[in-house]
């Protein structure tokens, strides 16, 4: 089966540079590899990967992301963030400096950072089980409207901006099969949404692929602390 997914549908002005500090990307490095033991981020039997995270830097318009490629590691170093400087929806133009170039999803990101100051966190998984209960229930792009486009950037912040959105921080890729974004004023809050989905909808302890789902991750989280 091919997936219309993991590949750059954008302009992308790559500077190869250093990685970003740690401490600005050792909690989003643990909160993605927390979806990525919940089966929420990975990759396909085929390689193709699925699932990213990013969150808001300084100044305001810039944000760290994981980097194109990525969804088959479990877990991911420095050398796997990139920062995105710039971005334009109307030229699909990205620009991002770092060891490696930008999700194809950064432009899907952009669109959560430019519709509202207090979205500081963004989580792009997959979830069939979630997928298909909260389509057209929770606010849900276009299904004509595909990943990594401005079309979906556009629908995006369409959705952001209605005056009657849930308070469960939801949005639903109508044309992405399986796509849920989680965002939040924090990576915390963003995670324990779709974490939280978890526990509603699966046996205690399982996903949709039979990996440790959130219940499990947080009694682990409490017995390492």
């Amino acid at each position: 089966m091919m997936h219309d997914e993991g590949y750059i549908k954008f302009e992308s002005d790559w500077t190869e540079g250093p990685s970003p500090s740690w401490y600005k990307i050792g909690a989003l490095a643990q909160w993605r590899q927390r979806m990525f033991e919940a089966g929420l981020i990975g990759s396909h039997p085929d390689g193709v990967g699925y699932g990213n995270i990013s969150v808001r830097d300084n100044p305001a318009d810039h944000f760290l992301i994981t980097g194109s490629m990525t969804g088959h590691i479990k877990e991911l170093g420095p050398e796997h963030f990139t920062r995105i400087v710039k971005y334009d929806f109307d030229s699909n133009r990205v620009s991002c400096h770092g060891p490696i170039t930008a999700s194809s999803e950064t432009m899907t990101h952009a669109a959560f950072y430019h519709a509202s100051r207090g979205i500081n966190a963004v989580i792009h998984i997959h979830n069939a089980v979630m997928w298909n209960r909260y389509k057209g229930v929770m606010p849900t792009t276009s299904p004509e409207v595909t990943y990594g486009t401005p079309e979906m950037a556009y629908e995006v912040i369409r959705l952001l901006r209605m005056k009657d959105r849930p308070n469960k921080q939801l949005l639903i890729m109508g044309g992405h099969q399986d796509g849920v974004l989680a965002y939040g004023s924090t990576l915390g809050q963003a995670a324990s949404t779709l974490l939280n989905c978890c526990d509603g909808m699966f046996r205690p302890g399982q996903d949709r692929t039979g990996q440790a789902c959130s219940t499990d991750l947080r009694r682990n989280k409490s017995r390492r602390s």
